[in-house]
């Protein structure tokens, strides 16, 4: 993700705060989508893009609560920073709790508020690239056969290739066979990466995923 696709979506009901704060975005270079209310951003094709989300807590309809719980649900690498009025500030702490990214009263300097916009992509930029890496290393090992699994599970709990060949019913010079191919399949060099590779897709002794 780079920061030129990047988006700040905000929920805002406040007619006139809303464009106002588009406009100060905007003038920092920002792309800006906006929103009157939490059904109208719901309707977004999929799930929102890169970026992070300004949400007030007070909305008609679904308020902005319940929005950030059904968003921690759908898209949690979705920062969400709230815009509060002062009487909303415990709310706002709870929601952190539970998730939120940072929360911001209003009315809110743009200084402020730009630089928390910044960590948040920060932040969404990270979550988004440790996904992705996720996503590959998991496609990599779905890729292993059965036997592949087998062999691998018990190569990183620490069994050498003698007690895996007998563990399993298979030949020394089989498992070896196996290791070059995981090894290959992985996209790793060393035991020390595949180690790492199975704590990361939390592979237990069974070659089942916890």
């Amino acid at each position: 993700m780079s920061y030129e696709s990047a988006v700040v979506y905000i929920v805002e009901d406040d007619e006139s705060f809303r464009p106002a704060l588009c406009h100060v975005l905007e003038a920092r270079g920002f792309n800006v989508q906006a929103f009157p209310d939490a059904e109208s951003f719901m309707q977004l094709p999929g799930e929102p893009g890169p970026g992070c989300l300004l949400l007030d807590v007070h909305l008609p309809g679904l308020n902005g609560l319940d929005l950030h719980a059904h968003l921690m649900k759908k898209c949690p690498s979705l920062p969400v920073i709230f815009l509060t009025a002062h009487g909303d500030i415990n709310m706002s702490v709870d929601a952190m709790k539970k998730g939120a990214f940072d929360f911001l009263v209003k009315p809110v300097r743009s200084e402020l508020l730009a630089a928390a916009i910044q960590h948040a992509f920060d932040h969404n930029l990270r979550l988004r690239q440790e996904h992705a890496e996720m996503r590959d290393l998991t496609a990599r090992y779905e890729s292993l056969s059965p036997r592949e699994k087998e062999v691998m599970a018990l190569v990183v709990s620490g069994r050498m290739n003698k007690q895996t060949a007998a563990e399993l019913g298979i030949t020394e010079r089989t498992i070896k066979a196996h290791r070059a191919q995981i090894m290959t399949k992985m996209q790793l060099e060393s035991l020390a990466d595949l180690v790492r590779a199975a704590g990361r897709l939390m592979i237990d002794p069974s070659g089942t995923r916890s």
